[in-house]
């Protein structure tokens, strides 16, 4: 439940006010002026900050820039039995959430705090959500085959070439995907993604270009498709390998002319995609085998990103691991853990054949199984 502090010179307004918040189910601490108040909040987390303006030593407004000067970042309803429309502004302007006149109407005080505490909630998610994402798309190291990767990905990000995205599963072929998309002169438009491998071979060409209502058993309603979707931005073909040859066939017409045909239409419907493919199989041996369309690896080949297996870059496995300690922890919700040099070094000598996906699975079953110190004798226990 939300904990909120309230500051005010007068008892009565703190006595009433916490009164009412606690019978709504809030935690309530109070304080019976500005600076009690300033110390009460720099020292603890509150989700939302009541203050009455008119105090002694330390008013409202002075409090209010103290608190931002201290990067508290709780919502701020100021309070008054002295307001006006001046007052009011200037609180709003210096980042007050909202200002509020005495005596408290109840429907208003309620209505205020349930707005300001969904604004903090959804402040948080976003910036939740903010790090996921940027966390995601780091490419973690220092280790010469990881930096030529990082010099491929500024070469071609700002072009519009098409680039194929090699390497064995868990390296981050996804990662390197996202990083061109965010640096290309298209990184404000969508990048949709397409796992080629997930998707069964009849339902291939219905998610790549759409299709119309009634075309097939299923299809209850015209639906666009990710050639589509990604019109102006990137359209990511994950494991572009597993793709059958009669989709391959339609990916390639629609390279060739920038254009896509929905299933059950004779209509063709212009488009404006950067391709971007990724395969952990040797395209020009499926080539050989029959399974891959030679004219489409070329079409999808104008710039090749290999990415080193995790064996190839083992120096960058002590970063790796301090990366994703740090983030772990963080979503565990538990004090970052130590890890000795002899239990980095150990890691280091595996030949890790699930490449990234698989370290970070290992780091993350030893933070959850182990105690504040990693050692090499919790790896032979648990991993």
């Amino acid at each position: 439940m939300a904990k909120i502090l309230i500051i005010d010179d007068e008892r009565s307004i703190r006595n009433t006010l916490k009164e009412i918040l606690e019978f709504e189910g809030y935690t309530v601490e109070v304080a019976e002026n500005g600076k009690n108040g300033l110390n009460m909040a720099v020292s603890t987390n509150y989700d939302l900050i009541f203050s009455d303006i008119k105090m002694p030593e330390m008013d409202g407004i002075e409090l209010l820039s103290e608190l931002q000067k201290a990067e508290i970042e709780s919502p701020i309803i100021m309070i008054s039995g002295h307001g006006n429309i001046e007052t009011a502004v200037e609180c709003i302007r210096k980042g007050a959430f909202d200002f509020i006149e005495k005596p408290l109407e109840l429907n208003r005080l309620l209505v205020s705090t349930k707005n300001a505490l969904d604004k903090k909630n959804l402040v948080q998610q976003t910036k939740v959500l903010k790090k996921k994402v940027s966390s995601k798309n780091n490419m973690v190291g220092s280790s010469a085959a990881i930096e030529r990767v990082r010099a491929m990905i500024d070469k071609v990000a700002p072009t519009e070439a098409r680039v194929l995205i090699t390497g064995e599963n868990g390296t981050g072929k996804e990662v390197v995907a996202q990083l061109i998309h965010e640096r290309s002169q298209r990184s404000t438009q969508p990048m949709i993604e397409v796992n080629c491998a997930a998707i069964p071979s009849e339902l291939i060409e219905s998610e790549l270009f759409g299709h119309m209502k009634g075309s097939f058993t299923g299809a209850v309603k015209d639906r666009a498709g990710k050639f589509e979707q990604a019109d102006g931005g990137t359209l990511f073909l994950d494991e572009i390998g597993d793709m059958s040859l009669a989709a391959q066939t339609k990916v390639l017409r629609a390279l060739q002319e920038n254009e896509i045909t929905r299933v059950g239409s004779d209509k063709t419907i212009k488009v404006n995609v950067r391709v971007l493919a990724a395969t952990n199989k040797n395209l020009l041996q499926e080539i050989q085998n029959g399974n891959f369309r030679e004219d489409l690896y070329y079409r999808l080949n104008t710039i090749e990103i290999k990415i080193p297996a995790l064996r190839e870059r083992k120096d960058d496995i002590p970063l790796l691991i301090d990366y994703f300690n740090n983030i772990i922890c963080e979503e565990q919700g538990c004090a970052k853990k130590k890890w000795s040099a002899d239990a980095i070094r150990a890691l280091q000598e595996r030949e890790w054949r699930g490449n990234i996906r698989e370290l970070r699975n290992i780091v993350e079953r030893l933070i959850i199984l182990s105690g504040n110190q990693i050692t090499k004798e919790d790896l032979n226990i648990f991993t």
